[in-house]
C-alpha cells in the first residue's frame, strides 16, 4: 500500500465488549507485561554473505531463498568446548543474541559473557581468542588485528592479544580519553577509530578541566554526595578536544598538528584503506564553517583541507566520508548543501567529480555498498516525507532502484559484507512488523517473518494521519490523530497535543499506527483524543525547513502548533475548552512556551525536563540553533520562559529527573523562582537519581503520573 492519501484511516470493528483493555504495564517500555505487547522479531547477524538466525540458545544458518532454517551450533557446543587452545577452562554463555561473525567465511564467532569476549570456532568447539573485560567504559575491537583499545579507570589501553599496554597516564574526569566528546553532537557517537587493517588507533583527548562544574549530588548516601558535571553552558568556556594516534608497531603516540582546539570541533574520524592517512571535519564554534582535511597517520601532520562548506546559519556534519570498496581514489560524502541531505562524489585530492543524489528529499543514511553493481545502498524518504525506504544507487549514473519489498511504510536495512544481500525489517500503518531478504540487484524478497497483532482482543483506538498547512500558508505539515476508544462524532472529547517540536526528531512517520506512543493509546482507552503535529524545525524536511527556528526557538514551532490547535476547533468532536498538552525535553519546553503564550487554549500542561532559558543549555546544540547569549541577547530573552512564569494560568506540572545531566535541575527551579515571585501555581515532582528520561519501572510511575494529571484537570466537565 502506497502511502499516498493523506487521510488515511485504520478502524477497528470488533465490538469493544468483546475486547480487553489496556494497562500501563502493557503498553509502557517499563513495564512488566510490554514485551509480549509489542510485534514479534528476529534478530539476525552476517555472516560475509550467508545470513545467520540468533536466538538465545541456537543460532541456525538461513536459507535466502526459501526462508528455511538450519542449526548452525548452539549454546552448548559454545559452554562445553571440546579443547581449549587459548584458556585452561571453559568460557560459557548465557545468550547468542550478541553474536557476531567477523570473518567471511571461517567458522568463528564473536561472543561477550560480560566477563570476556572471546572467538569460538564452533566446528571444533575451540576458544581460539580470548581478553577479559576490566570495567572499560568504552571499547572498541578490530577484527583485522584482534587489538582491543578500551578505557579503564579513566585511563586508555590497548590490549594486542600478547599484553596490555596503558597508553595514558593523566586521565581523569577531567581529562577524558577515548569516549564520545563534544556533547554527543555532530554525530559523535565513540570515541575510538582503529584503521583498517587494526595497527593503528585514533582516539580522542578531551580536555574540560576549563569547564565550570554543575553541582549534581547523590542523595542516596548516608550524607548526600557531591557529584559534579562538566556542563560548557551557552556562550561560556567550552572543552578541548585533540585527537591522538597510537602505532601497534612502533608503540609511540602522536597528535594531529590540527592546531589550537580552543573553540574548534572534531569530528567525523575516518581513515583511508590504506591505513596511511585520517580524514575529519573541522568547524568552527559559530558552526557556520565547516572543512574536510587530511592528516598523515604516521607523523600526525596536516595534508590538506579538501573541502570547505559555510553557511549563514550553520553547517552540521553528522557522517564520515566513505572510501569506494572498489576505487580506494574516491569516496563519497554526504551534505546538505543544495538544501537537502544527498551524497557526493569525490576524489581523495578533494575534487568533487558529481553530485550522485538529488531532490525535495533526504538520504537518511548510508548502509554500505553493493560492489559487485558498484551501487550505494541508502535509505531514503524519497517517496514520502513520513516513508523511509531502500534504494540502491548507481554510482555511475545516479540511478535510483528501489530495493525494499513492498515501497510503502518505514523500512531499515542490514546489508551484508559484499552488499550483495539486504535484510529488511518493515512496519506500515497496518502492518505491525515484517522481515525479508533479498538481493540488492533483484525485486524477489524472501518473507523471514510476518508479525501477528500483539493487541489483537484489545480494545484499540482509531489511528489516522493527514495534513495540514504551516503559519507560512505554503508548507504541509504531518500530524498523527489518536480517536479515543468507542469514538462518537456527535460528543466532544477532551483534547491532548503531545509536542515535541525540536531538531533531529520527528513523530509521525508511516510506521504502524503512524508511529504512535502507546501512552497516546493509553490516553484514548480514557477517553481522550490526542494530536500530534511535527512544526517546521524537526528533522528530514531539509535545510530550510529545520534552519526556519534559527536564533528564535520556540517561536516558529509555536505558530505552526497554534495551526494545528485551529484545525483542532475547527472539529465538531474536540471540546476547545478542554485542550491540554504534553511533551519532554524540547516537548517540555514547548509545553510551557504553548502554556504562557496562549493561556485562553491550553488548559492543563505537563512538561518535563523542560529547557526554560537556552542560557543555562550546552554549547554546541544551544549555540547551533540560538548563536550565544552575547551575539542574540534578543531571541535568548524572546526564547526564555522565566519571563513568561507571569502568565501561567492552567495547571502545568513539571516533572524532571532530579540528576539530568542533559537538561540540568537549574531550568526547572530558576522557573519555579520566577513563578513564586509572579504567583503563579505550577506543580513539580522529582524523581530522586534519574537521569533525563526516567528508567525501567520508574516509567510507567512517571506516565501513570502524567495521565492523573490530566484526569484530575482536564477531564472533568464544567458544571
Amino acid at each position: 500500500m502506497k502511502i499516498k492519501a493523506f487521510l488515511f484511516c485504520l478502524a477497528v470493528t470488533m465490538t469493544a465488549s468483546a475486547q480487553k483493555s489496556f494497562t500501563l504495564e502493557d503498553l509502557n517500555f517499563g513495564g512488566k507485561n510490554y514485551r509480549n505487547m509489542v510485534p514479534r522479531t528476529q534478530y539476525h547477524a552476517w555472516w560475509g554473505d550467508e545470513l545467520v538466525r540468533l536466538d538465545k540458545e541456537e543460532c541456525r544458518l538461513v536459507n535466502k531463498k526459501t526462508g528455511k532454517e538450519t542449526p548452525l551450533f548452539n549454546i552448548d557446543d559454545i559452554n562445553h568446548q571440546a579443547g581449549y587452545v587459548v584458556v585452561p577452562e571453559p568460557v560459557t554463555v548465557s545468550s547468542l543474541y550478541n553474536a557476531s561473525f567477523p570473518y567471511a567465511g571461517k567458522p568463528l564467532v564473536l561472543l561477550d559473557n560480560g566477563t570476556e569476549r572471546f572467538l569460538c570456532d564452533f566446528r571444533k568447539k575451540e576458544i581460539v581468542w580470548l581478553l577479559k573485560k576490566h570495567r572499560e567504559t568504552s571499547a572498541e575491537w578490530n577484527a583485522d588485528s584482534r587489538a582491543l583499545a578500551y578505557v579503564q579507570d579513566d585511563q586508555l589501553f590497548v590490549n594486542d592479544g600478547q599484553e596490555a599496554r596503558r597508553l595514558t597516564t593523566d586521565g581523569s574526569r577531567e581529562i577524558v580519553y577515548g569516549q564520545s566528546v563534544h556533547r554527543d553532537e555532530f554525530g559523535i557517537s565513540k570515541g575510538l577509530f582503529w584503521s583498517p587493517d587494526g595497527m593503528r588507533l585514533a582516539f580522542y583527548r578531551m580536555d574540560q578541566s576549563m569547564v565550570k562544574d554543575y553541582p549534581q549530588v547523590n542523595i542516596f548516601t548516608r550524607e548526600a554526595d557531591y557529584e559534579p558535571d562538566k556542563y560548557p553552558m551557552a556562550g561560556e568556556t567550552s572543552h578541548k578536544v585533540t585527537v591522538g594516534v597510537y602505532d601497534l608497531k612502533t608503540r609511540k603516540t602522536l597528535y594531529l598538528q590540527a592546531g589550537d582546539p580552543t573553540d574548534r570541533y572534531f569530528t567525523n574520524i575516518s581513515w583511508s584503506p590504506d591505513n596511511q592517512t585520517i580524514y575529519m571535519f573541522e568547524l568552527n564554534r559559530d558552526q557556520n564553517d565547516c572543512c574536510l582535511v587530511s592528516y598523515d597517520a604516521t607523523t600526525g601532520a596536516k595534508i590538506k583541507e579538501l573541502y570547505r562548506e559555510t553557511h549563514d546559519k550553520y553547517v552540521e556534519p553528522m557522517h564520515p566520508i566513505v572510501f569506494l570498496p572498489w576505487d580506494a581514489s574516491r569516496f563519497i560524502m554526504q551534505s546538505q548543501k543544495d538544501g537537502y541531505n544527498h551524497l557526493y562524489l569525490f576524489d581523495r585530492q578533494g575534487k568533487q567529480l558529481r553530485q550522485i543524489t538529488s531532490g525535495k528529499w533526504e538520504v537518511e543514511n548510508l548502509l554500505g555498498f553493493d560492489r559487485q553493481h558498484k551501487a550505494a545502498i541508502i535509505e531514503s524518504n524519497e517517496l514520502s516525507p513520513i516513508q523511509k525506504n531502500l534504494f540502491s544507487v548507481n554510482i555511475a549514473t545516479g540511478k535510483r532502484t528501489l530495493i525494499d519489498e513492498t515501497g510503502d511504510g518505514w523500512h531499515a536495512g542490514q546489508l551484508s559484507a559484499s552488499g550483495r544481500y539486504i535484510r529488511d525489517s518493515y512496519s506500515a500503518p497496518e502492518v505491525p512488523h515484517n522481515i525479508s531478504v533479498a538481493e540488492t540487484g533483484r525485486k524477489a524478497h524472501t518473507r523471514l517473518l510476518t508479525a501477528d497483532d500483539p493487541w489483537k482482543g484489545y480494545t484499540v483506538p482509531e489511528y489516522s494521519m493527514g495534513t495540514l498547512k504551516a503559519a507560512d500558508g505554503t508548507t504541509d505539515l504531518y500530524y498523527r490523530m489518536v480517536k479515543p476508544v468507542g469514538f462518537d462524532p456527535s460528543k466532544k472529547y477532551p483534547t491532548v497535543v503531545y509536542v515535541y517540536g525540536g531538531p533531529h526528531a520527528h513523530n509521525v512517520d508511516a510506521r504502524w499506527h503512524y508511529a504512535s506512543r502507546s501512552w497516546e493509546t493509553y490516553m484514548a482507552q480514557k477517553g481522550y483524543l490526542l494530536f500530534i503535529l511535527d512544526n517546521r524545525g524537526s528533522e528530514n524536511r531539509g535545510r530550510a525547513f529545520e534552519q526556519a527556528t534559527f536564533r528564535q526557538l520556540g517561536t516558529v514551532e509555536t505558530e505552526d502548533q497554534m495551526q494545528g490547535v485551529k484545525f483542532l476547533q475547527s472539529l465538531p468532536y474536540v471540546d476547545s475548552d478542554r485542550i491540554g498538552v504534553h511533551g519532554w525535553s524540547f516537548g517540555g519546553f514547548m509545553t510551557i512556551t504553548l502554556m504562557t503564550h496562549h493561556p485562553e487554549v491550553f488548559k492543563v500542561g505537563v512538561a518535563g525536563g523542560p529547557v526554560i532559558d537556552w542560557k543555562y543549555y550546552e554549547v554546541m546544540y544551544g549555540e547551533r540553533y540560538m548563536d550565544t547569549p552575547q551575539s542574540n541577547p534578543e531571541g535568548y530573552e524572546q526564547a526564555s520562559l522565566l519571563r513568561q512564569a507571569k502568565n501561567l494560568k492552567g495547571k502545568l506540572q513539571v516533572i524532571i529527573g532530579y540528576n539530568d545531566k542533559t537538561c540540568v535541575p537549574q531550568h526547572s527551579l530558576a522557573f519555579l523562582a520566577e513563578c513564586i515571585k509572579a504567583g503563579t501555581q505550577p506543580d513539580f515532582f522529582a524523581y530522586p537519581g534519574e537521569p533525563h528520561n526516567m528508567r525501567g519501572h520508574q516509567s510507567v510511575h512517571l506516565h501513570e503520573r502524567i495521565t492523573q494529571y490530566f484526569e484530575d484537570y482536564l477531564k472533568p466537565l464544567k458544571k
